[in-house]
C-alpha cells in the first residue's frame, strides 16, 4: 500500500483533523485521550516516549504503547524525542504498526532535554535533523511529522520549516515560542511566526500556544490559515474545550476516573490531572489538596474527589443571586476554566523577548521564609515538611557555620587552614601539607613513599652484604673441615 503524503495524509488518514490534543509528558495518556476525544478532539498524540528507551525496554513499551489496541483511540500519532537517526528509526519501526504518523519531538524546551540532548536543543543541527527525518521517511510505512519552536527571526524559522518539510516531514506542528519562552518567561505565543510558516511550505500545519477557550481556536484558524490548532494546558484544564463547553470539573472529573478504572495507568499521572482540573478549587480547599497529594491508592484519590464535589455542590446551593466568582476568575472556582500562569510584566517586539519582573528576578531571599510558615515554603520544603511535620525551615534556628577564607562556603570545624574541602585540598597538596580535620595526609604519604623508595635503594645493597656474608661463612666452613 502506497504511504500517503502531506495534504492527502491529513485529509485521508487524519480525516482532515482540527482539533487536537497535544503530546504532554505523563498527561496524555490513553486514558485522557480517550476522555479528551469524547468532548471534541479528532486527533492525539501519546505522550513523549524517549526512543533509546523504548527500544531497550520491553516493559516501557507495553506500558506505553502496547498495553491495549483501542478502536476508539485513532487517528493517534506517537511521539519520540530522539538524538540519533539509527535509534529513532528502531524505535518507529517497532511502533508503526500501532499508529497514523511518528512525530519527531523538537520543541521540549526544559532543563532535561537540554541534558538529554534532544526536543528544542537540537533546532540548530539541521544536518542531523534532515538525517533523521529523511532516514525515517525512506524506511517507515507511515509519514514523519515534527514539532518545532520558532527561532525569534521569522526568516530563519521558514529556513528551518522548510529544511524539514524537504527531508520528509509530512505535517508540521509549530509552537509559536522560542525555546527561552519557559516558565515565568512564557510569554505570548506569536501567530505570526505560525502564519508565516504556513504561507511557506506545501504540507500541513498545526498551530499550538496561547489556545484557552474555543474562541481562541476559531481565531487562531482566523489569522493564521493553519490546517489545524493544538492544545496542551488548555485542553489539562477543559477537556471540553474543543465543544466549546465549560461544564462543571466533578463532571469531567467523575468521567476521567471512570474511564481510568476501565483503562488503568499510572497513580501519577491520575493525581496530577485531578491537580489541573481542581485547580482553582484546590486554592480554596487547601486541606483537600494536601491530602490529594498524600494518598496512595485510586481509591483515596476517588474519595478526595468525592470529597471536593460535595464541597462544591454545598458552596453552589448556598449561593445569591447576584454573586460573583472570587479571584478574578471568569467562573465560579467549581466551573472547568483556564489557568494563565503568572508571567513577565513586559514584552518585547512580538511578544518573543521577555524580561523577567522583580518579582522572579531570583532565587527566594532566606528572609522570605523567616518564620518557617507553609505559606512561603517552596513547594520541595512544603513536601518535606508533611513528612515530617517537626521539622524546620526557620534560619535563625539552623546553625551558624564559619565561612571559608577563599570562597565563603562553610569551612572545615577543624580545619588547619580554616577553609571549605576543596580549598583545603588545593592548599595541601599545592604546599605538601596534611589536614588531620579534612584527613587530607599529602605530606604523611610523601614522607612514606620517599622512605619507601629509599628502601628500595638500599635492598639491593643489604642483599650483597648478606650475599657476601654467606660466601665468607661458607669458605670458613670448608677450610675447618679441610
Amino acid at each position: 500500500m502506497t504511504k500517503l503524503e502531506g495534504l492527502e495524509f491529513w485529509r485521508s488518514t487524519l480525516k482532515g483533523a482540527r482539533y487536537v490534543v497535544a503530546p504532554m509528558v505523563d498527561q496524555s495518556e490513553l486514558a485522557w485521550r480517550l476522555l479528551s476525544r469524547r468532548h471534541g478532539a479528532q486527533l492525539c498524540y501519546t505522550p513523549m516516549l524517549h526512543a533509546q528507551v523504548f527500544v531497550r525496554d520491553a516493559n516501557y513499551r507495553k506500558e506505553n504503547l502496547y498495553c491495549e489496541m483501542c478502536p476508539e483511540d485513532r487517528p493517534l500519532i506517537v511521539q519520540f524525542c530522539a538524538n540519533d537517526p539509527e535509534v529513532f528509526l528502531q524505535a518507529a519501526l517497532l511502533s508503526q504498526d500501532y499508529c497514523d504518523a511518528i512525530d519527531l519531538n523538537l520543541g521540549c524546551p526544559q532543563m532535561i532535554a537540554k541534558r538529554g540532548h534532544y526536543g528544542a536543543f537540537l533546532q540548530e543541527e539541521w544536518d542531523l535533523l534532515e538525517k533523521m527525518i529523511r532516514l525515517a521517511h525512506k524506511k517507515l510505512s507511515v509519514p514523519i511529522t515534527c514539532k518545532i519552536r520558532v527561532f525569534t527571526e521569522i526568516e530563519k524559522t521558514i529556513k528551518y520549516a522548510k529544511l524539514l518539510e524537504s527531508a520528509g516531514c509530512q505535517l508540521l506542528t509549530v509552537h509559536g515560542r522560542t525555546k527561552e519562552q519557559k516558565g515565568p518567561l512564557t510569554g505570548v505565543a506569536s501567530w505570526e511566526h505560525i502564519k508565516a510558516v504556513r504561507n511557506s511550505v506545501s504540507i500541513p500545519v498545526f498551530a499550538n500556544g496561547n489556545i484557552q477557550h474555543l474562541g481562541d481556536v476559531e481565531q487562531c484558524f482566523q489569522e493564521t490559515g493553519v490546517h489545524g490548532v493544538m492544545s496542551a494546558e488548555g485542553n489539562l484544564h477543559n477537556p471540553a474545550l474543543f465543544e466549546g463547553q465549560n461544564p462543571a470539573v466533578w463532571e469531567m472529573a467523575d468521567e476521567y476516573l471512570s474511564i481510568v478504572q476501565l483503562h488503568p495507568c499510572s497513580l501519577s499521572y491520575v493525581r496530577a490531572h485531578l491537580f489541573k482540573l481542581w485547580h482553582h478549587t484546590l486554592q480554596v480547599y487547601q486541606e483537600l489538596r494536601e491530602e490529594l497529594a498524600k494518598v496512595k491508592t485510586l481509591q483515596g484519590i476517588l474519595e478526595v474527589n468525592r470529597q471536593l464535589k460535595r464541597r462544591c455542590q454545598e458552596e453552589m446551593a448556598s449561593q445569591r443571586e447576584g454573586d460573583k466568582p472570587d479571584g478574578g476568575l471568569q467562573f465560579f472556582h467549581w466551573i472547568c476554566q483556564p489557568y494563565v500562569r503568572p508571567g513577565p510584566k513586559e514584552a518585547g517586539s512580538e511578544g518573543m523577548r521577555a524580561e523577567l519582573p522583580a518579582s522572579v528576578g531570583g532565587k527566594r531571599a532566606m528572609e522570605d521564609e523567616e518564620d518557617g510558615d507553609s505559606e512561603f515554603l517552596s513547594k520541595n520544603k512544603q513536601k518535606k515538611k508533611l513528612r515530617n511535620p517537626n521539622k524546620t525551615f526557620d534560619p535563625s534556628l539552623k546553625p551558624k557555620y564559619a565561612k571559608c577564607d577563599h570562597c565563603g562556603n562553610p569551612k572545615g570545624i577543624k580545619c588547619v587552614f580554616h577553609l571549605c574541602r576543596s580549598c583545603c585540598k588545593k592548599k595541601a597538596l599545592k604546599e605538601m601539607s596534611d589536614c588531620v580535620g579534612h584527613r587530607l595526609l599529602f605530606k604523611t604519604k610523601y614522607e612514606k613513599a620517599l622512605e619507601w623508595k629509599n628502601d628500595q635503594l638500599e635492598l639491593p645493597k643489604l642483599l650483597k652484604k648478606n650475599l657476601n656474608d654467606d660466601r665468607g661463612l661458607q669458605k670458613q666452613a670448608a677450610e675447618s673441615v679441610v
